[in-house]
């Protein structure tokens, strides 16, 4: 798909931001979960407060894939401290990766992807990591397709649900 740029977010961008996010993880999750616990983490995973505390955060970039001034994907990337598990300086977390479901499949999260990639060069880190949801088997095809490998599982709380997140990995050093 030609035409996608890859766009940083900035503090600005909060209410596209929240738009995307909450649109995106719920046209994923919603069929797997209940009504009551996807409104619960929307309302608190995409509060206008805590977009504004990770979009502050120095070691979280967000990235937008925009077609034709409309915003269709979004990436986020941590390292350092502000990692959700694995602290390692040496490390680049992908917490998210998320597309339209219209824009899935035309190729939207591998540019999204190759930004992370690009950042975790920028950074020298010796590792990419990330948890994908183990009912999601598109995404982990998806990753790897790019090289990542299981290395362990941890908990995702949605609501009063806990699910099982394969952590996946992908040496780059």
């Amino acid at each position: 798909m030609n035409g996608i740029e890859i766009v940083k977010v900035m503090l600005n961008d909060i209410d596209q931001l929240q738009r995307i996010g909450k649109q995106t993880f719920y046209e994923t999750f919603s069929s797997g979960n209940s009504e009551e616990n996807m409104k619960g983490y929307l309302d608190n995973g995409f509060s206008t407060d805590k977009l504004k505390i990770e979009l502050s955060d120095k070691r979280s970039e967000f990235y937008f894939a925009v077609l034709d001034d409309n915003v269709i994907g979004y990436l986020k990337v941590n390292s350092g401290q502000s990692q959700t598990e694995i602290k390692d300086d040496n490390a680049l977390e992908i917490e998210r990766i998320y597309v339209l479901k219209e824009f899935q499949g035309k190729k939207v999260g591998q540019l999204l992807y190759e930004k992370a990639m690009e950042v975790s060069k920028q950074k020298g880190v010796d590792y990419v990591w990330l948890g994908v949801w183990e009912e999601n088997p598109g995404a982990i095809r998806f990753y790897k397709k790019n090289g990542f490998v299981e290395f362990d599982k941890h908990i995702f709380k949605l609501g009063d649900d806990e699910q099982t997140d394969i952590m996946m990995k992908l040496q780059i050093k």
